[in-house]
């Protein structure tokens, strides 16, 4: 896409249909104003305010297509989607939901951050009285979900039965794991998805599709105490009854939607939100799969349809009426078989990823409905996604399967076609004739080449503005933005960590598996055999972890054929949290008493010097 792209009739959208505006701000009780959310320290954590250009018309900086989610996303406040239900939408990338029950209210999904989530509640009780939390529900397994929930109950009370968190099976693993191997490159790729980093406005970020940014405030994690394990269950929380679906393997490893039957209201979790979802999110993950995404919206029409008037996810706004709630679910379910489906036949007619992504278009049916347009995640990259995850990296051609990595292959394109002065002069004339994806591509060669040469960087810089400004897809929009801000002004940094809740969440099998991605193997090669036994007290746990040939195996219990350790560590797993959330450090612990350790200091030191930090400001647009 480039900047000619943009014109609202180029889509064969419908709009003159304004039904999503009424529905954004039906069941409207009251803003939050303003609309500004603090850290303890003054930090601003989210700024609704800031979206208020939003109001005038679309700018020519802008999608128009875009520019309208981002209108109807960025409406905040409380609303009521039945009586009893409520929602507070526009604090966060998600939604927050409260379900009042017979002692108190039940809040699902408590967004990203404590802040934002306090804020939220504060909001609901101004409106709906000083109701206790009596139980808390997470869909599934994203930070958007669960990270505020120390914003809406003390943990004090979960731990002593008081208040009750549900969750799908599986959902503490994953939402503790999915960021940690990958997790400092996923963070940095999120700064560019979501733009949390970029100004406010029509030239810059104007949201990214499922919400308008991420919030920036305190992340945590409470572990579930009551797991949904099948489809069908049902529970009553607080005089609420539900009926719960589980959908592993959709939009996160562990999902739910789930029923409320005395209120004919369906809670479909993140499986349908008014846009195309992501196969393959940009910020990284696991492919996903369609197929099976489309099968559990087919299986929550059959268990539910027939009691259901009102449909409400954990991002948008709901759908009301019967035929107006499945007709939507009917049609995400549609895109999501039709976008796997069309990419598996094209696959097997010798289509590659990028073919089909060109090739490929929904049903004029599908590509009319607003809420399956590529907001944010485009059709064009989950097509891709499904290529990648039957075929893998290689298409076949044997051209491609050993190429030069990119700052050699550069130096050489760069080369080929006559120096980078004479690339750039080319590629400002295709710049000019609008061949803007051209420019981005002979570009990127230029920049790994010769990463400063200033020309090559401000007509990149551009291209990318211009580009990003005609994307219907948020994080698109977003990444090229991102893009054209760091070639301009150096590397803006990753705006979240890991939290010490997820931390302290992970197994001791994961934390030593994520010390083995952290291990330089080449150096570790040369360290020889190395035995460390890890005695922890608080959880009566044994590890051994075995080094060899520049490898690390995390094995519980004792080490094989009666090995002995070259250093044996009695510590309590808190304190090792502590360190690798930065708040100590083994030395200091050791000194103060925290760890304790039998064997040959050096070999600790040794394979400590072995694990590589990871760089969260990593380079992204050049080497």
């Amino acid at each position: 896409m480039d900047g000619s792209e943009q014109e609202p009739g180029d889509s064969g959208l419908a709009w003159d249909d304004e039904r999503d505006f009424a529905e954004v701000d039906r069941g409207f009780i009251a803003r939050l104003e303003p609309g500004v959310v603090r850290a303890p320290d003054g930090r601003v954590v989210w700024d609704a305010d800031a979206y208020g250009f939003l109001d005038e018309a679309c700018p020519p900086t802008a999608h128009p297509s875009l520019w309208r989610q981002s209108r109807l996303v960025a409406r905040q406040g409380l609303y009521e989607v039945v009586p009893g239900i409520y929602q507070v939408r526009g604090l966060d990338l998600s939604n927050i939901t409260f379900v009042e029950g017979e002692r108190g209210v039940v809040v699902i999904d408590p967004l990203i951050s404590s802040e934002v989530a306090a804020a939220a509640l504060a909001l609901y009780r101004g409106h709906r009285g000083e109701q206790p939390v009596t139980a808390v529900i997470y869909t599934h397994s994203h930070v958007d979900h669960f990270g505020g929930v120390r914003g809406v109950v003390d943990p004090a009370d979960v731990a002593a039965g008081r208040v009750p968190v549900i969750a799908p099976a599986g959902f503490l693993e994953h939402a503790a794991s999915e960021n940690v191997f990958t997790g400092t490159a996923m963070a940095r790729r999120a700064g560019y998805m979501y733009g949390a980093a970029l100004p406010k406005g029509p030239d810059g970020q104007i949201g990214c599709g499922l919400g308008q940014t991420t919030s920036t405030g305190s992340v945590g994690l409470i572990a579930p105490t009551l797991d949904i394990g099948r489809t069908g269950q049902e529970e009553i929380v607080d005089g609420v009854r539900m009926v719960f679906q589980l959908t592993p393997g959709t939009e996160a490893p562990a999902e739910m939607n789930f029923h409320f039957p005395d209120l004919k209201v369906l809670c479909v979790a993140e499986n349908a939100c008014h846009t195309l979802h992501n196969v393959l999110t940009l910020r990284g993950a696991l492919v996903r799969d369609p197929s099976a995404w489309a099968r559990y919206l087919t299986e929550t029409i059959l268990l539910f349809a027939d009691e259901t008037d009102v449909v409400f996810a954990s991002h948008h706004w709901p759908a009301w009426g019967r035929d107006r709630a499945i007709g939507f679910l009917e049609e995400q379910r549609d895109a999501y078989a039709y976008l796997h489906d069309q990419s598996v036949r094209l696959i097997n007619t010798g289509y590659t990823g990028a073919e089909i992504a060109e090739e490929l278009d929904f049903p004029p049916a599908l590509a009319r409905a607003w809420h399956v347009r590529g907001y944010y995640g485009s059709l064009s990259h989950n097509t891709k996604a499904v290529y990648q995850r039957y075929m893998g990296w290689f298409d076949g051609n044997p051209a491609h399967l050993w190429q030069h990595p990119p700052v050699e292959a550069a130096r050489r394109y760069v080369e080929f076609m006559g120096g980078a002065d004479a690339v750039v002069a080319r590629a400002r004339t295709s710049y000019e004739t609008g061949d803007l994806r051209w420019v981005a591509e002979v570009l990127g060669h230029v920049l790994f080449a010769e990463p400063g040469h200033a020309q090559a960087r401000a007509l990149q810089a551009e291209a990318f503005d211009r580009l990003g400004q005609g994307a219907e897809c948020g994080p698109w929009r977003n990444f090229y933005l991102m893009g054209a801000a760091e070639l301009r002004g150096g590397v803006l940094g990753t705006p979240t960590r890991t939290a010490p809740d997820i931390l302290a969440a992970l197994t001791a099998e994961q934390i030593f598996r994520s010390m083995a991605v952290r291990l330089n193997g080449p150096r570790a090669a040369g360290a020889g055999r190395l035995l460390l036994r890890w005695e922890f007290s608080d959880t009566a746990e044994v590890w051994s972890l075995l080094l060899s040939n520049g490898a690390l195996t995390p094995m519980r219990g004792d080490a094989p054929r009666g090995e002995k350790p070259a250093v044996v560590l009695r510590l309590a797993r808190t304190t090792l949290n502590a360190v690798l959330g930065g708040a100590t450090s083994f030395a200091d612990e050791i000194a103060g008493g925290g760890v304790e350790f039998d064997g040959d200091a050096q070999a600790l030191v040794t394979f400590g010097s072995l694990l590589d930090a990871p760089d969260p400001d990593f380079a992204i647009v050049t080497p």
